[in-house]
């Protein structure tokens, strides 16, 4: 099964229309900082930085940093100095986050101003988080096509069953779950459900359990909702894993995360673009 026009790759999609024009928006001393998580996990560590690079490549030559909230450097004071070691005067950070939470509503925004407190000639503005961008649902999609097309399985006798990492916010977990129906929408599976894998219900193992146990289906595909590799990643193919020996009778698939992808690089350079026309650039 394809999503795509035959003959049509997923950049060819993402990118035939004119451009936006945020290129255009940015001004002779602009520059982006992106703010990525942090993970000890020496993949996903790369998996970021690649992400940057490609984000560089796409903006250039609009200097572009890329630094880490916690658990490793760069840190975001770093990221932003080194923003002004090249003459940057307005930084545009833009938060690699899935949903807004307690990161984006207050750890990166208090960092910031931090920032800019230090250097008071320099003015920032906040990207909001990915959330549903066109671009990240696209590469939802091709997640499933991929896993769908390897798996041969059939969405009218399956379940998806969508991942998030999950937080305690009430916003982001109604965020996921919407963005969960916009994907299943573009598909006919019997069954779609959300799963958290921590901080909100219900969780991935009892959701796995309760869709074996209740529903005639013969395949669950589940999607990682997660940007790169790292301990989460293991633990969603584990419980998958587990659910397998389970429930025997049932034939269950994980698809891959969202990972450093061009579409990824699109819904950034969408939030930026938002971010510059709100700030009245």
């Amino acid at each position: 099964m394809t999503l795509l026009p035959t003959g049509t790759s997923i950049e060819q999609t993402l990118f035939s229309t004119p451009s936006s024009g945020v290129e255009s928006s940015f001004g002779r001393f602009d520059g982006v900082l992106l703010v990525g998580h942090g993970t000890r996990d020496a993949i996903g560590t790369e998996q970021f930085f690649q992400l940057g690079r490609l984000l560089a490549d796409r903006l250039k030559p609009i200097p572009v940093q890329a630094c880490l909230l916690e658990l490793q450097p760069p840190t975001i004071a770093e990221g932003w100095q080194r923003l002004i070691d090249q003459g940057v005067t307005r930084v545009h950070a833009v938060p690699l986050l899935l949903f807004a939470a307690g990161h984006a509503k207050s750890d990166i925004p208090d960092e910031l101003a931090k920032c800019q407190a230090a250097t008071p000639h320099v003015r920032f503005d906040q990207s909001q988080p990915l959330s549903r961008a066109a671009e990240l649902i696209t590469l939802s999609l091709r997640r499933i096509d991929e896993s769908t097309s390897q798996s041969k399985l059939d969405p009218h006798t399956s379940a998806l069953v969508m991942v998030g990492r999950g937080s305690h916010d009430p916003c982001a977990q109604a965020d996921m779950r919407v963005l969960t129906e916009c994907v299943a929408a573009r598909w006919s599976f019997k069954i779609r459900k959300t799963a958290f894998y921590a901080m909100a219900t219900p969780k991935l193992p009892e959701t796995l359990d309760r869709i074996a146990e209740s529903s005639d289906v013969s395949d669950v595909l589940v999607q990682p909702h997660i940007l790169f590799e790292g301990s989460i990643h293991q633990s969603i193919l584990e419980i998958v894993d587990q659910a397998r020996q389970r429930h025997p009778k049932v034939r269950f698939w994980c698809s891959g995360y969202l990972g450093p992808e061009p579409e990824l690089v699109g819904a950034l350079v969408r939030r930026i673009e938002q971010a510059i026309q709100q700030s009245g650039r």
